[in-house]
């Protein structure tokens, strides 16, 4: 009885470790950082929080750049998916200082852990240094603190940002071109993001503008049917559709108008696929 009782129980032991090890696999976490790249990590003084600094790719490009940011409090180890990040990014050119655009996270809860975020960088860091303050509110605990970390910012071939000075009011606009980060032929979506100087430190995003969107093929001397106008859909985003009818060099030239008057229309952006 013995010798089939002692088989018999290593095959139940075997399974229940193989079944309870199934089950740890099956629950496993995905990593929510998983295809993005890890610019840095560092401590929030004064809220005992750990951050680290996540973006797509290796290069932070001027224009729109997305950050996502994940917490954990320093003392546990435990998530933060709870807690108000704000953003100052911040260029030091010597004799100078100046900010950018910005958008903070939307909520206070993280998105699969993280905290989606974005600078609008202006200008690359040749014209001098860039930095980033990280203001975190630790709702764990009930503290705030900050990490200052260095950003590196260069020029894209294509750009991606440019200004005009408005001829209706003389203000200083700033326009980011998101979307198509990827074009292809046919249509495609079309977002940018529009920001106002008022100071040399508030960047306010913009929607008073009305935009007019006509693509053209320089080399080949044609434009394209059925693109669709942006407009503003909240925050400064202004979405529209832009129509590719085959690859190459094409222009984007955008028309600003401020009700009945000219704002711009000399400004265009350049892609090529």
């Amino acid at each position: 009885m013995k010798k089939i009782l002692l088989p018999l129980l290593f095959i139940v032991s075997a399974f229940l470790i193989l079944f309870t090890s199934c089950k740890k696999d099956d629950l496993q976490e995905p990593d929510p950082a998983q295809g993005l790249t890890k610019l840095t990590e560092g401590y929030a003084t004064g809220a005992a929080a750990k951050v680290e600094v996540y973006v797509k790719g290796n290069t932070i490009n001027t224009g729109y750049t997305k950050f996502y940011i994940a917490l954990y409090d320093s003392v546990s180890g435990q998530r933060m998916d709870e807690s108000h990040i704000h953003l100052t990014p911040m260029m030091d050119m010597g004799m100078m200082q100046h900010s950018a655009p910005y958008e903070n996270p939307s909520s206070g809860n993280a998105v699969n852990h993280l905290f989606p975020c974005s600078v609008v960088f202006i200008m690359p860091s040749t014209g001098g240094t860039w930095t980033l303050k990280i203001q975190v509110h630790n709702h764990l605990n009930g503290k705030e603190g900050s990490l200052t970390i260095p950003v590196t910012v260069t020029d894209p071939v294509k750009a991606t940002i440019k200004s005009f000075t408005s001829l209706h009011d003389g203000g200083k606009y700033f326009i980011s071109m998101i979307e198509p980060s990827s074009p292809k032929v046919g249509i495609n979506d079309m977002e940018m993001a529009i920001y106002k100087k008022k100071t040399m430190m508030e960047f306010p995003a913009d929607s008073s503008l009305s935009v007019t969107l006509t693509p053209e093929m320089p080399t080949m001397a044609h434009g394209s049917p059925n693109n669709v106008n942006p407009v503003h859909t909240g925050n400064g985003h202004y979405k529209g559709k832009v129509n590719f009818t085959m690859t190459g060099l094409w222009r984007l030239h955008l028309d600003f108008m401020s009700g009945t008057a000219v704002a711009d229309s000399t400004l265009y952006f350049d892609t090529e696929f």
